[in-house]
């Protein structure tokens, strides 16, 4: 990763720290206030954003180190590692959520303040929206891992905001129709339904993180523009150029070529030609290119 990127990696981990701590606080304190389910997920879940942004901050920060001969392969590992942790996190309060929903939907439904919760609702659309909109507009230009999880965890917090808001403002108008009575399950009827929708997302980042801690096959995309780019390369070439294997863990991207040839010895000024016109190439997929040419016989 280009120092460049990895400023701009700290920076954009930092603003987003500061804001999370923020709606962490908000959401917590008024939850517990009015008692309502869906605005202590929204605080908790805030909270837990913030220690997993300070976790980013701490692996973006110590990735920048040198290795000192503990990182034989270096520290790409690092970055699915931490995102498969945020990604657990977030699981497992999306999961306790639920439980806490269908338990009060079996006592009785929760009493809520419908219209101090819509207007804490309003303020965490905006506020949650443009934190998305910065993190997501900067992950375009300094793609990073660890960039694009905190943009996940931003829409997952975004659209938990609106559905905040649209719940309280029908748990309103359900209070002044004839069916009053059924408001208090409006709380817990919101919750169900929301952990349902975002037990998607964290489970997403722990299948990615997972495929590449296992260094299975990255997506189709690359796959498909490293296999195109090594063919073109293999008409265009005395040798036979075949690909062995592809791997991307975090922002490195790992390509084993096989060379076959028919002669005794090999042009070692055209191999080497050879690694920079495939690196070159490959260089728009804007990861940490690591080429490895074996003789195959």
């Amino acid at each position: 990763m280009c120092a460049r990127t990895s400023l701009n990696e700290k920076r954009i981990l930092t603003l987003s720290a500061l804001l999370a701590s923020g709606f962490a606080g908000g959401g917590l304190v008024l939850g517990l206030l009015v008692g309502s389910l869906v605005i202590m997920f929204d605080g908790v879940y805030s909270m837990v954003s913030l220690l997993l942004t300070l976790l980013s901050l701490a692996a973006s920060r110590y990735m920048r180190k040198p290795s000192q001969g503990q990182f034989q392969y270096g520290k790409a590992m690092l970055e699915p590692v931490v995102i498969m942790i945020k990604g657990s996190v977030i699981l497992s309060v999306v999961c306790y959520s639920l439980y806490s929903a269908v338990s009060a939907l079996f006592t009785g439904g929760r009493e809520v303040d419908a219209s101090i919760a819509t207007l804490f609702g309003i303020i965490n659309v905006i506020g949650c929206s443009y934190a998305w909109w910065t993190i997501a507009k900067n992950s375009k230009r300094f793609s990073s891992g660890l960039i694009e999880a905190e943009t996940k965890q931003w829409k997952m917090d975004t659209l938990l905001s609106v559905a905040v808001t649209a719940g309280f403002v029908c748990a309103w108008l359900l209070s002044i129709s004839p069916w009053a009575q059924y408001e208090v399950y409006a709380d817990p009827v919101m919750m169900l339904l929301m952990s349902f929708y975002f037990i998607k997302v964290p489970f997403d980042m722990i299948k990615g993180a997972a495929r590449e801690l296992l260094m299975m096959r990255p997506s189709k995309e690359i796959c498909q523009l490293v296999g195109s780019e090594i063919a073109a390369l293999d008409e265009q070439s005395p040798q036979n150029f075949k690909l062995a294997g592809v791997t991307k863990i975090g922002q490195e991207l790992r390509v084993k070529v096989d060379i076959h040839s028919t002669s005794q010895q090999l042009d070692v000024k055209h191999l080497d030609r050879a690694r920079r016109v495939l690196k070159d190439k490959l260089s728009k997929l804007s990861l940490d290119l690591n080429l490895t040419m074996n003789i195959a016989n």
